[in-house]
């Protein structure tokens, strides 16, 4: 008996990094806002084929259903119909969950990104991002799933629940290199202990983010459309110190203490030009320029964490999630790609 062949669309979403937060205050009507760019690794891979029910297979299967299920009850009433939609997802790669580099977001968009093309939907990555229930705080790994390059977002309007707007999208240097450093520690803040904790944190002030705005406008912008690594990573490494110590109360330190915190200091002493934490960690990134100085760096990380941590390095992508359709068997891998 031949194995059955059947059409799936497949959906690769890079991991992202939160470089900082622009504003916790939200007295100009606007909350939280901040910069990131997709990492150049980890990625995750799903896939959604036509079934007559909904099934869901292989990693973070739990939380998978949970946003397939959203995305199809969408579906379900936008069209009147009876019942749910069916489609079979399956999750080949998952990110590391609570790690920093946005796991949840990109599952959920990768997610709804395949059961929407699956379905013949055409939706932006906002909407997407909205109907998961996504980009409450930050847009940040909505906007990376939608392109490459360093983006800017400018918060969400207090009260409501569309996603915050893209301000700028600029793309990096070729040469310049990312160095992900994700050392086995206690999982970052999240879920219901992350709203606690913004709900616990004390305004900054007004002085800490004008200072953040300013040098995002007038050193950090201009510094990558001139290529000029050294100002980028001076003025992305303070806006690091200063964001950091907004969120001190609740993670411990101006970064996660233990080898999140070392990692940072260790990076810069190692040559990094821009260094930080992404999001509530435990991951930690470091910039270089060139091939040569992101080989040496990485292969420093990956001497100092051993076999307990994870180091990727490479350029920082020109794109963001990847989508395409192939012909896969029972064994649900993938054979051809268009």
């Amino acid at each position: 008996m031949s194995a059955r062949v059947e059409e799936a669309v497949f959906v690769e979403a890079p991991a992202r990094l939160h470089f900082g937060v622009l504003d916790l205050r939200g007295t100009m009507g606007r909350w939280f806002g901040g910069i990131g760019a997709a990492a150049p690794a980890p990625t995750l891979l799903v896939s959604a084929s036509h079934a007559d029910e909904l099934r869901v297979e292989g990693e973070e299967c739990a939380r998978a259903t949970e946003f397939a299920r959203r995305l199809l009850l969408h579906l379900q009433e936008a069209r009147g119909a009876a019942t749910l939609p069916g489609a079979r997802v399956r999750v080949h790669r998952a990110l590391l969950a609570h790690s920093g580099l946005g796991s949840g977001t990109q599952l959920a968009l990768a997610i709804a990104r395949a059961l929407a093309d699956l379905h013949g939907v055409d939706a932006d990555a906002p909407t997407l991002a909205r109907l998961m229930g996504r980009a409450r705080r930050s847009a940040i790994g909505t906007w990376t799933f939608a392109g490459g390059g360093l983006v800017v977002e400018g918060g969400r309007r207090v009260g409501q629940d569309e996603s915050a707007p893209l301000l700028a999208r600029l793309p990096f240097p070729p040469s310049w290199r990312c160095v992900v450093a994700v050392p086995h520690a206690r999982a970052g803040v999240s879920g219901p202990a992350e709203t606690r904790a913004f709900a616990e944190l004390a305004p900054p002030p007004e002085g800490d983010v004008e200072r953040v705005a300013y040098l995002v406008l007038m050193a950090l912008l201009p510094a990558l459309v001139e290529a000029d690594i050294e100002s980028f990573g001076a003025a992305l490494t303070e806006i690091q110190e200063m964001t950091g110590r907004w969120f001190a109360s609740a993670q411990g330190g101006t970064f996660a203490p233990g080898p999140t915190e070392t990692l940072v200091r260790r990076m810069a002493q190692w040559g990094a030009r821009g260094v930080g934490q992404s999001s509530w960690g435990p991951a930690v990134y470091g910039i270089v320029d060139g091939e040569e100085a992101g080989a040496s760096l990485a292969a420093q990380v990956r001497e100092m964490l051993g076999p307990g941590g994870h180091v990727y390095e490479g350029p920082f992508r020109s794109d963001g999630a990847r989508v395409w359709r192939a012909q896969i068997t029972e064994d649900r891998r993938p054979k051809t790609e268009d």
